[in-house]
Parts: C-alpha cells; structure tokens; sequence
C-alpha cells in the first residue's frame, strides 16, 4: 500500500505564488493534477517527487507502512517530463543501458522486451538526438519504468505522442492500478485526466 499526503503546500518563486496551501491525502491510486498552463502541476509534481523543496508545508510518503520523505521514495519513483531529457549522442539502447547501470534497483532483465513494450525495438540503434519528439517520448517512458516504480510520475505523458503512443499510456496506467501502485499524472488533456480516480485540481 502506498500513501501520500500533502499538508499547506505552498511555493513561492519570488514574490510570485504558484501554489497556496495544497493539501490532499489518497492511497493507491491514479491520482490527476489538473489546471491551465502556468498553475503550477509541473511544481507540484517536483515537489511530491522531492525534486524541489516547497515554501512551507510537507509531504509525507508510506510504503507498506513505513514512513519516508519526497527524497526517500526516489529509489522507488518512476519520473518522466518534457524538461527531462535522455543524451542525445547515446543510442535509445545505450540510454536505457546507461541508466541500468546507474540505478542499484534495477528490476529489468530483458531490455529488449522493454524496448519492445514501447514500440523502440526498431529504433533501438538509433541516436535518441535524431529520433522524432514522439519517439523521444516513448524513449522517456521506457526509462522511467527501468525500476519497476512503486510510484510513476508523469508530467504530460501524450506530449507528441500519437494514438498508439498514446495508448502505451493507458496500458501502462491500467498495469500499474492492478499492481496496486500509484500512478500521478500532471495534465490539462482530458483524455489523460480521463484515466484517473482522483482529482487535484489546481486552477482558482
């Protein structure tokens, strides 16, 4: 079972306030940040993940009961944005490679079945630097399932994506709510929003 609970979230960027005393509780799920553009879900979401401190408040992470911190989930986190890039002059294979060797967690045994997952497999030679933006996404998406997350972070996961991209989305959400996992999906499309229970909604 994994828990989050987020108490007077706030973040200031200067005198700027993005978010004003969030607050939300909810056990494993597919949980949606929704709001217009510039609400402050790409904020949120860094901040649940511990990749950016709030003002004031706190959040408090439980797996199977044990409490942790944002920065105590990361080896249990799957994370994937459009401000997060792979390296252009790898391969998609020596990325995902590269970033196996890196994590200590690993759960992947077969990547060619990853790639294959994410309709890579005939791409997987290919410099990421050349690949179209959509390709790069899968890529992205991929790697973020290098661990086997606990928790999947998606920061507006159908970026470029096409409708058979698209659709690794709901495949991959709908294995994580039967893995009884928790999946958190920042976006205003409808479509994404449409495949969770839960609803964060940050517009006034």
């Amino acid at each position: 079972m994994i828990e989050v609970q987020a108490t007077g979230i706030s973040k200031n960027y200067g005198k700027k306030r993005v978010l004003k005393e969030i607050q939300f509780q909810f056990q494993s799920d597919v949980i949606g940040i929704a709001g217009s553009n510039g609400s402050g879900k790409s904020t949120l979401l860094k901040i649940l993940s511990g990749l950016l401190k709030p003002t004031s408040g706190t959040i408090l992470w439980k797996l199977n009961n044990a409490e942790k911190t944002p920065q105590q989930i990361h080896p249990f986190l799957g994370f994937t944005a459009p401000y997060v890039q792979l390296y252009e002059e790898f391969t998609v294979e020596e990325n995902v490679r590269f970033l196996i060797q890196l994590q200590k967690n690993s759960a992947i045994e077969d990547i060619n079945k990853l790639l294959s997952e994410f309709q890579l497999d005939g791409i997987s030679h290919s410099l990421y630097g050349n690949l179209s933006t959509g390709q790069q996404q899968r890529a992205k998406l991929a790697c973020a399932m290098i661990k086997d997350p606990e928790i999947l972070m998606l920061d507006e996961p159908g970026s470029n994506l096409d409708e058979h991209g698209k659709s690794l989305i709901r495949n991959l959400t709908d294995s994580m709510r039967e893995k009884n996992r928790m999946v958190i999906i920042a976006s205003n499309q409808g479509d994404e929003l449409d495949l969770c229970n839960e609803i964060i909604n940050l517009n006034p």
